[in-house]
C-alpha cells in the first residue's frame, strides 16, 4: 500500500504535500518577527540602557552607531556602522508592524470568523502589505523630520 508505513499507518503529511499559501507565509512571519522583536529588540533596548547609564558619551556613542555621527568628518567605519544601525531599526520597525497586524488577524480567527479560504488569503495578503507599508509611512515621516530639524 502506497503511502503508508509497515504498520499500517499513514505517513505525516510535509512540506512537498501542501501548496504555498499566504497563510503559511503570515504564520512564519509572525514567528520570525517575534522572535526578532524579542532577541535584536531585547539586546537593543539593554544596549541603550547601558548607555543611558554609562554616561554622556556612551549615549553618544549609541546615537552614533544607530542614528547619526556627531563628528564633523565620521570615517568610513563610522558611516557603515551608522547605516547597518539605521538597516536594524527599520527591520525592528517592521517586525513590530508585522507582528502587530498578524496578531490582529489571529484575533479575529479566534472569534471563528475569516476562516474561508478567499477570506483568508486576502487578509493573510492584507497584512504582510500593511506591515511593509506602515514601516515605509513611520520612516518617511522620520526621515522627513530628521532632514527639517
Amino acid at each position: 500500500m502506497a503511502g503508508t508505513e509497515p504498520s499500517g499507518r499513514p505517513l505525516s503529511p510535509h512540506l512537498q504535500v501542501y501548496k504555498w499559501a499566504p497563510s503559511m507565509a503570515v504564520s512564519i512571519l509572525h514567528r520570525a518577527s517575534g522572535d526578532g522583536l524579542a532577541i535584536v529588540g531585547g539586546l537593543m533596548f539593554l544596549w541603550w540602557l547601558g548607555a543611558i547609564a554609562g554616561g554622556p558619551e556612551a549615549y553618544a556613542a549609541f546615537v552614533g552607531w544607530v542614528w547619526h555621527d556627531p563628528s564633523p568628518d565620521p570615517d568610513i567605519y563610522h558611516r557603515v556602522t551608522n547605516i547597518l544601525g539605521k538597516i536594524v531599526l527599520i527591520g525592528l520597525t517592521w517586525a513590530f508592524f508585522q507582528h502587530l497586524f498578524s496578531g490582529l488577524r489571529h484575533f479575529v480567527l479566534d472569534t471563528g470568523a475569516g476562516y474561508e479560504l478567499k477570506a483568508n488569503k486576502l487578509w493573510s495578503m492584507l497584512v504582510i502589505f500593511a506591515g511593509i507599508f506602515a514601516t515605509a509611512a513611520t520612516w518617511l515621516y522620520i526621515f522627513a523630520e530628521a532632514l527639517n530639524g
